[in-house]
C-alpha cells in the first residue's frame, strides 16, 4: 500500500500551529448505545435555561486564564449536542467570541444524531453559528445499526446527511467497522454506499469492547464475539486502501480526510496543543507561553452532571482537578497523540514539550530497532509511524514509553 502526502505539514511552531480549542460537553443522550464508555446520560427533563448560565459561567471562568488566546476551533461533543437547544449553542458561542479573540477560520462543529428530529434542526443550529456538523451515522445497515442500539434507519441516516450538506459548508459522518461477523467484503459494500454520498470527510472506527458496556457483558458472557486480530487487520487495510483511492487518505488512524478538510480541532489534541473544557467531565490542557513553557496544566471538571451543575453555580466552575503534567508525562501525552497522525511529530514540537530531541527524548533501545523494523520513520521534521506502525501502535508505544 503506498503511503500518501501527509494531510498536513508537521509542525513548525508548536505553540502557534496547534491551535486554541475549546471543548464544550453535552452530556444528554435519549438512549445509551451499547457499545458506549463516553460520559453520556439518560435524563426524563433538561433545564435547559439552567444549564446554559452554567456553561457560559464556566467560560467565563477560563477566559480569565487564558486571555489573549485566539480561538481556532470550537467543539460540541457529548452525549449528544444536537440535543441543545439553539439558543444555548447560540449563547455559547456569542459568549465565546466575547470572551476569546477567534481565529478569522474558525472552525465551530458540533455532533449529532442522524434522526430526523435532530436533522430538522441543523438549520436553526447554523443560524446559531455552528460551521461543522459531524453525524453519528455508525452504519449503512439496519441490522447492524439495531445491533449498536441505535435509533435511526440507514435511509433516515442518508437523509440526515443530505440535510447536512445543504446547511453546512463543512460536514462528516462517523462509521463503526469489525462489528461480530462482518466480512471484508461486505464492508466495503458498505464504505462504497458512505463514499457515494462524496463526504469530505470520514470518521472509521473500529468496535472495540469497552468495560462498563452492554456489550463488555455480553462479551464476558460469550454473547458477543468480535473478530478475529487478523480479520481486524484485514478490514483496517481494506479501509486504508479504498479511502485512498478515493483520495481520503488516513490523515490520522481512524480519521481520512480531502486534503485540508481534516478536522482542526481534533488536529489540535493530536498536535498537542491546548485547550479549554467544559462540562460535565470534561478534560482540559493548558500552558503558558513561549519557550519558558516547560509545564502543561492538565484539568478535568466533575464527570457526573448534577454534581458538575451545583459545582459551578457554587463556585463559578467545575473543575474537580487541577494538576501540573510533569516532563515524563508529557512525552507520553505527545506520544500517544502525534503517532496517531501521518505527520507525525515535529522535532520543534519535542523540544517545546520536553526540552530535547527525539533521539534524546527516547531510549534508543525501544527507538532504534523499531526504525530499523519499518515501524518508525525519523528525519530532519518529524518523528512519525509508517503505515505498519501506526497498524501496531499499541506496541509501538510499549516499547518507546519503557
Amino acid at each position: 500500500m503506498s503511503d500518501p502526502a501527509p494531510a498536513a505539514a508537521p509542525l513548525g511552531d508548536p505553540a502557534e500551529d496547534a491551535g486554541f480549542g475549546i471543548y464544550v460537553h453535552w452530556p444528554f443522550c435519549r438512549a445509551k448505545c451499547p457499545y458506549c464508555d463516553f460520559n453520556s446520560h439518560v435524563r426524563e427533563s433538561v433545564d435547559h435555561a439552567r444549564w446554559r448560565r452554567a456553561l457560559l459561567a464556566e467560560l467565563d471562568h477560563y477566559a480569565s486564564e487564558t486571555e489573549g488566546r485566539t480561538v481556532t476551533s470550537v467543539f460540541f461533543g457529548g452525549g449528544t449536542p444536537s440535543l441543545m437547544a439553539p439558543e444555548t449553542v447560540a449563547a455559547v458561542i456569542e459568549r465565546i467570541a466575547d470572551r476569546w479573540p477567534l481565529a478569522n477560520d474558525v472552525e465551530i462543529s458540533l455532533e449529532a444524531n442522524p434522526t430526523s428530529v435532530e436533522a430538522d434542526g441543523f438549520a436553526a443550529l447554523r443560524a446559531a453559528g455552528v460551521s461543522r456538523v459531524s453525524l453519528g451515522v455508525q452504519a449503512l445497515d439496519d441490522a447492524a445499526l439495531a445491533f449498536l442500539g441505535r435509533q435511526h434507519s440507514a435511509r433516515e441516516a442518508l437523509a440526515a446527511v443530505d440535510v447536512a450538506r445543504r446547511h453546512f459548508a463543512r460536514w462528516s459522518f462517523d462509521m463503526i467497522y469489525a462489528r461480530p461477523g462482518q466480512t471484508v467484503a461486505a464492508w466495503e459494500a458498505e464504505l462504497a454506499r458512505a463514499l457515494a454520498e462524496e463526504p469530505a470527510h470520514l470518521s472509521l472506527y473500529q468496535l472495540t469492547i469497552e468495560e462498563g458496556t452492554v456489550f463488555h457483558g455480553a462479551w464476558r458472557r460469550g454473547e458477543l464475539v468480535p473478530p478475529s486480530e487478523s480479520r481486524a487487520a484485514d478490514l483496517f487495510e481494506a479501509t486504508q486502501d479504498m479511502l485512498s483511492a478515493a483520495g481520503r487518505p488516513a490523515y490520522e488512524i481512524s480519521n481520512h480526510a480531502r486534503p485540508g478538510e481534516e478536522c482542526r480541532h481534533n488536529l489540535t489534541y493530536w498536535r498537542y496543543g491546548d485547550y479549554v473544557g467544559v462540562g460535565p467531565g470534561a478534560h482540559g490542557r493548558l500552558s503558558g507561553r513561549g519557550e519558558a513553557a516547560a509545564g502543561k496544566i492538565a484539568t478535568r471538571q466533575h464527570r457526573a452532571p448534577e454534581a458538575w451543575l451545583a459545582a459551578v453555580e457554587r463556585a463559578g466552575h467545575g473543575t474537580r482537578e487541577r494538576r501540573t503534567i510533569g516532563a515524563s508525562e508529557r512525552l507520553a501525552e505527545m506520544l500517544m497523540m502525534g503517532l496517531r497522525l501521518r505527520e507525525g511529530i515535529a522535532r520543534a514540537a519535542f523540544r517545546y514539550h520536553v526540552g530535547a530531541e527525539p533521539e534524546a527524548a527516547l531510549p534508543a533501545a525501544g527507538l532504534r530497532p523499531l526504525i530499523d523494523g519499518g515501524f518508525l520513520e525519523l528525519d530532519a521534521r518529524a518523528l512519525r509511524a509508517t503505515d505498519a506502525g501506526r497498524l501496531r501502535l499499541d506496541a509501538l508505544l510499549g516499547r518507546l514509553l519503557t
